[in-house]
């Protein structure tokens, strides 16, 4: 008899043992996601106040920065929710 549910995964992979793994990858992800929100938070202050100093032009480096934050927290947040296989920065390069 032919077993409905095979017990490896096509690339050899246990899929228990896998999904383990993929827990404990997302709670550390969870970790920095957690550390990335109180970044945006500061940041966010941070530019605010420099705008307010400077007549409404915001700091062009903070404004990269947030951009490239905005990028990793959606790739995180699609790692979590399992939308996506691909891990974050720092299993991928920071683009």
């Amino acid at each position: 008899m032919v077993d409905p549910m095979p017990s490896m995964n096509p690339d050899g992979e246990d899929p228990e043992e896998s999904l383990w793994l993929r827990l404990l990858w997302m709670v550390i992800i969870a970790a920095m996601l957690s550390i990335a929100h109180t970044m945006l938070y500061a940041l966010a202050v941070v530019q605010f106040i420099m705008m307010l100093t400077r007549k409404g032009r915001p700091n062009v480096e903070i404004a990269w920065f947030g951009k490239r934050l905005g990028d990793w927290l959606a790739k995180a947040t699609r790692y979590q929710t399992a939308a996506d296989d691909e891990k974050p920065w720092p299993w991928t390069p920071f683009d």
